[in-house]
């Protein structure tokens, strides 16, 4: 080898032989073509994580409802700010796609929707279903308030 990157290349055929293999090309490289698919598996993991902070934030809501007045009150005006806005934006944001998506999840354990152009069709309707949720949720939450 005279390179390390040859390293990555090297690899075994199934009887044994050593077999040079191409190196994927790197995602946001010029040589890749983003899919929506892509896009709708890393944003699916993303959203997985906001939730999971979310969560602790909500926690964290009911522990200072629970402490008594001072705390609530506190939590209450942060959350009212445009910044605890922001974040309850996101939160359900995250809420709403990652549901919308795990629909798409439970359709595939299902054997259906593994045709490329479905595949394309529903990650859009995946977008889009997420857009139109959360903006109705906080349309209805703002009237209400």
């Amino acid at each position: 080898m005279k390179d390390v990157r040859d390293a990555l290349m090297i690899g075994r055929t199934s009887e044994g032989d050593l077999v040079r293999r191409p190196v994927s090309p790197f995602m946001l490289g010029s040589a890749y073509r983003f899919q929506i698919s892509s896009a709708t598996s890393i944003l699916h993991r993303i959203s997985g994580c906001v939730l999971g902070v979310g969560s602790l934030l909500l926690t964290l809501w009911l522990v200072c409802a629970a402490s008594g007045d001072g705390a609530f009150s506190v939590i209450q005006a942060f959350l009212a700010s445009w910044i605890g806005l922001v974040v309850l934006f996101g939160f359900t944001a995250a809420l709403f796609y990652h549901f919308c998506n795990g629909i798409r999840h439970l359709a595939w354990d299902a054997g259906r929707g593994f045709d490329i152009p479905v595949m394309r069709r529903n990650g859009k309707l995946v977008f889009v279903a997420t857009i139109i949720l959360t903006l109705a949720f906080w349309t209805i939450a703002f009237m209400v308030w």
